[in-house]
């Protein structure tokens, strides 16, 4: 799949980047580098490798599976430097 100049414009606009007319050609050449090269690991043979979680094989750490008494609004909210209705109260992050 190759990616020309309209579609490197069409996901500026819908990431919301300010994408200069100049740099319209070298980001399709880009990105269509990095497909190239992902297709290149396409290619490769992965018969009889098992999936990895990490490239460092450690075990995952376990926890007893155990019921606590968690679901107290009260408990949970009492430190809590602002709560309404049962719920925690935060500044407004989005507009």
């Amino acid at each position: 799949m190759a990616i020309d100049e309209n579609t490197v414009r069409r996901v500026a606009h819908l990431a919301r980047l300010a994408l200069p007319e100049a740099r319209v050609a070298p980001m399709a050449a880009e990105l269509n580098g990095i497909l190239a090269w992902i297709e290149q690991l396409n290619e490769v043979d992965i018969e009889g490798v098992a999936p990895m979680t990490s490239a460092v094989a450690t075990p995952l750490p376990m926890r007893e599976d155990v019921v606590t008494e968690g679901g107290d609004a009260r408990k949970v909210l009492a430190n809590a430097p602002k709560s309404e209705d049962g719920f925690f109260v935060v500044p407004k992050v989005v507009e």
